[in-house]
């Protein structure tokens, strides 16, 4: 890798290797012999490239060999909340010469949104709902702690794009690792504009929810509303009426005070945002339903489509109570299949490109194929405990 990649201005750091401390990945395990052996990766890295340090991550009994130590700290995630990350972290500095965060975050399903505050939830591996409402706070969290964390030399954020992985069946993409800011084809998801937010050089702004058609709650609620943005000053506007401008402090938590809590008119709401960064001006826009309307248990699938080019559809199946409401916090597993010329566009891993998948906010979508006539199919699979299936035919002149 060294004499491969050595003038490569990318590089930063060698990496000596990655949880070298799992008993079950070796046929026998011996801390002494994985010593001796990172001593002599270490060693021969800087004989190839004194330019350069030496890291690794999450392997305790190895921290003292090489130059940069990257421990576990998933907060919020895997253990405890995101809230205690800052603690998390300088129990991870002791005994630490250098302390690079390399592994950090969680997963989220895209475009699945929630209104419920999950900030105060453990273990959201596990308790938590996937919701990208979760994960962008989760990651506002820990990159407005790292502005102020002078032990740290450094974050970088793994993983940048979700991955395929023999593990993992039971995610709400099966055999998915959900863990990236955007999507298997480089899809944003949300936590992409969280990270713009604090590190982009160009003026950019976002609202958050361009994923997220339908808000709920009752008639007069206040709901919050996320901009992230780099710029100095934003200003939020809904349905035309401006809700006052906010200036941008990273330590405000979230959105770095970049947020509104408004009220939204029942049906179609506008929203539009403008940032101004050293005279440059930016703007965001995205229309949102808002429905007052409660639903009652999911009962029944119901399929669309919208014709994207001349043989390609994209189809949406929508999960609905007894009396054809659309039930907008299910999460039910939703599988695909086709009849007749022509082909699903699936095993793509992605939330649109999947013959299995949990539906996000009682939705799911799928491209499809024709040249003729078609038949697809959607159901709601067993273990869900909903016995639901539909189907809709689509014919080439259509």
């Amino acid at each position: 890798m060294i004499a491969q990649h050595y003038n490569h201005p990318s590089v930063v750091l060698w990496g000596m290797g990655n949880e070298n401390d799992w008993p079950g990945d070796f046929d026998s395990f011996d801390k002494e012999a994985i010593r001796v052996f990172m001593k002599e990766l270490h060693d021969l890295s800087h004989r190839l490239d004194n330019s350069r340090l030496t890291a690794i991550r999450r392997c305790e009994f190895c921290k003292d060999i090489i130059d940069v130590y990257s421990p576990t700290i998933w907060a919020g995630w895997y253990s405890r909340t995101f809230r205690d990350y800052r603690e998390m972290s300088d129990k991870g500095f002791e005994d630490a010469t250098r302390f690079f965060h390399a592994e950090w975050g969680g997963d989220s399903h895209a475009r699945r949104h929630s209104e419920s505050d999950f900030t105060a939830v453990g273990n959201a591996a596990k308790n938590g709902d996937w919701s990208e409402s979760y994960i962008v706070r989760l990651f506002d969290w820990h990159l407005k702690e790292q502005e102020n964390m002078p032990a740290l030399t450094g974050s970088a954020f793994w993983t940048f794009k979700d991955f395929s992985t023999p593990l993992r069946p039971e995610n709400p993409i099966p055999y998915v690792n959900q863990k990236g800011v955007v999507e298997r084809d480089l899809t944003p998801k949300e936590s992409y504009y969280v990270f713009q937010s604090y590190w982009a050089k160009e003026p950019v702004i976002h609202i958050y929810g361009h994923t997220w058609p339908v808000r709920w709650g009752e008639k007069g609620e206040k709901k919050e509303v996320l901009v992230y943005s780099n710029c100095s000053e934003a200003e939020l506007f809904v349905n035309g009426v401006s809700q006052g401008k906010r200036k941008r402090n990273s330590q405000d938590f979230p959105a770095a005070g970049l947020r509104w809590e408004v009220v939204y008119r029942t049906g179609a709401n506008t929203l539009h945002a403008v940032g101004v960064h050293k005279k440059r001006r930016v703007s965001d826009e995205i229309v949102q339903e808002y429905q007052t309307e409660k639903w009652g248990a999911p009962s029944q699938i119901a399929l669309s489509y919208i014709p994207l080019d001349n043989d390609t559809v994209l189809i949406q199946a929508g999960i609905k109570d007894i009396n054809g409401m659309h039930c907008l916090d299910a999460r039910a597993y939703i599988e695909f299949s086709l009849a007749g010329d022509g082909k699903l566009i699936q095993n793509l891993g992605t939330s649109t490109g999947s013959r299995k998948v949990q539906a996000y906010n009682g939705r799911a979508y799928i491209k499809a194929v024709k040249t003729d006539k078609i038949v697809v199919y959607a159901r709601l699979l067993p273990e869900t405990g909903i016995h639901a299936s539909g189907f809709i035919s689509i014919f080439a002149r259509e």
